[in-house]
């Protein structure tokens, strides 16, 4: 079966779940709960057919850097909407799911890099799993305190939008903010341990810089929770930490597989 279907699928689902929601909030209206996740639901199913298809078009897992944008896109999405039967972030579906429809439609019609496909062990797999899990939760964590940023400076200016009426109090926006962040950071740690388990060769295999910008991250999310706990560190204080480790961990990941696959072509 060719991917091409299940990805405009996909997309318009995306698109159309987007704009429902849009349109509401900007109405002041709360979107339909249940109907909001079956388009979600119908959506993540083409995207993951789609995503199937792609990452076994050859021998081995094809993970390339459009594949794996669209891969952590479909987690991250998935993550938030099973997160939304606990936790009030259907907010975050409003940004996350135009970046879904982006990266299918990336990685369905733009060209795939270089890199050679990743062999199936286990071990390599699970790092796989893991990385992906950690760089979706942390990408919740990242767009939630741009949220929590926009709500701040909004109440603070007494002009709150249609939106920002419908969010959480700022103290549960900020508490959601470090329960992504406390997840993100320990899976990020599996996934560092996994890597150092079952990646052989780091050196060799171009993936130096890759593992020095991830721990870097890992650390910069570690100070902030110590800070957060042991300083109560809030505000712009935790966004701004916030946002300095989610760009090292996507140079980490997505910078170092531009290079290997768009410039260096290994």
């Amino acid at each position: 079966m060719h991917p091409l279907l299940p990805s405009l699928a996909a997309a318009a689902l995306y698109a159309g779940a987007t704009i429902y929601q849009g349109l509401r909030l900007a109405r002041q209206e709360l979107p339909n709960k249940l109907l909001l996740a079956l388009l979600v639901v119908i959506a993540l199913f083409f995207h993951g057919g789609s995503l199937f298809i792609q990452l076994h078009a050859t021998a081995g897992l094809s993970l390339d850097f459009f594949n794996a944008a669209s891969l952590i896109a479909y987690a991250v999405i998935a993550i938030t909407l099973l997160a939304c039967a606990r936790i009030p972030v259907e907010n975050l579906l409003l940004i996350l799911m135009p970046l879904g429809c982006l990266t299918v439609l990336l990685a369905q019609f733009l060209p795939s890099g270089t890199l050679s496909p990743i062999n199936e062990e286990p071990g390599i797999l699970a790092h796989i799993l893991l990385s992906i899990l950690a760089y979706g939760v942390l990408t919740i964590a990242m767009f939630q305190s741009l949220l929590l940023s926009l709500q701040d400076h909004q109440i603070k200016h007494k002009h709150p939008s249609g939106l920002i009426r419908n969010f959480p109090p700022l103290q549960t926006m900020e508490s959601l903010l470090f329960g992504f962040l406390w997840a993100g950071w320990a899976l990020l740690t599996l996934s560092l341990l996994s890597g150092w388990l079952f990646v052989d060769n780091l050196l060799a295999q171009h993936l130096a810089h890759k593992t020095l910008l991830s721990c870097l991250a890992w650390l910069v999310f570690a100070v902030l929770l110590w800070g957060r706990h042991q300083l109560g560190w809030r505000g712009h204080k935790a966004i701004r930490w916030t946002l300095a480790g989610f760009l090292l961990l996507m140079l980490a990941y997505f910078g170092s597989k531009l290079v290997r696959e768009f410039i260096l072509h290994i």
